[in-house]
């Protein structure tokens, strides 16, 4: 076995780093091969099949073109869920499970309603399903082979979400319908993409990543003035945000008339969410 992670690690030097390389070593063990990670730290001798040493041959290749290890294995974490990815969907990142768990937090055991706007993957909106059990979670997406992998997840997970396919720009809602508004819209300019890893900029999908440099709150805005309408008095919106962006989306939240407007940081000190109230 020892060989193999050294191969692993030969392959991919000089594509990733060091930490990196062993991040991937253990995830193709456990979730590729199935392996005890237990035996492979005690060194006990494992011997992959030929045909899994092609699979790993094929993934290593997949890798040093920058390809997502999570659309390769077909999987990510998060919020302690098993979640299906694949590229019609953004890989959920750690910031949004802090956006998940302040609106757990906040909201408690309630019997909300929640609309979770470009629901990608449906990470936020199934984890609010299964961790607010009285909640009637609602959730949307432009994409519909984003919808069929959130709806996959939802069904694996049993999680009550009802989902539909609709353009947050041009949408329409029944009026104070709404206790929650959350969304991780499109939020990374055009000129941010110089900045951008070949593995986020290659392959996830554009249309969840990126806003015109001229208008950066173009969601927001549009998502922020729909729940004007939709929300009941006192509901909430969250948003995560683009940390350039946080004192623009309070002005803008401020001028559409919500009040109680907080732009928290996340985990790495950088604005990252914003909360506020109608």
């Amino acid at each position: 076995m020892q060989k193999i992670i050294q191969h692993i690690k030969h392959s991919l030097s000089g594509y990733y780093p060091e930490t990196e390389i062993k991040a991937f070593t253990k995830i193709l063990f456990s979730d590729v091969f199935h392996l005890n990670m237990l035996d492979i730290y005690l060194g006990r001798n494992i011997k992959l099949s030929e045909e899994e040493l092609t699979l790993l041959e094929d993934v290593l290749v997949r890798l040093r073109k920058q390809e997502p290890i999570q659309y390769i294995i077909g999987s990510t974490q998060f919020y302690g869920l098993t979640l299906q990815v694949n590229e019609d969907t953004l890989i959920p990142r750690p910031e949004t499970a802090e956006l998940v768990d302040l609106i757990i937090k906040e909201n408690g055991d309630k019997a909300l309603t929640i609309l979770d706007i470009g629901t990608g993957s449906g990470c936020i909106a199934i984890s609010l399903a299964l961790n607010l059990p009285k909640a009637r979670v609602k959730a949307w997406d432009i994409s519909e082979g984003a919808l069929r992998i959130a709806t996959a997840n939802a069904r694996t997970l049993q999680a009550k979400v009802n989902f539909e396919c609709k353009d947050a720009l041009h949408a329409t809602v029944e009026s104070e319908s709404l206790d929650i508004i959350v969304s991780n819209p499109p939020y990374i300019t055009e000129k941010e993409k110089a900045d951008m890893e070949a593995n986020v900029l290659d392959w996830e999908p554009a249309s969840a990543l990126f806003v015109p440099d001229e208008d950066p709150l173009l969601f927001y805005r549009a998502i922020a003035t729909l729940g004007k309408i939709a929300l009941k008095d006192n509901g909430k919106v969250y948003f995560e945000i683009n940390q350039a962006f946080g004192e623009d989306t309070y002005r803008m939240m401020s001028d559409l008339g919500y009040h109680q407007i907080e732009v928290l940081k996340d985990l790495s000190g950088k604005d990252r969410i914003v909360k506020a109230v109608k």
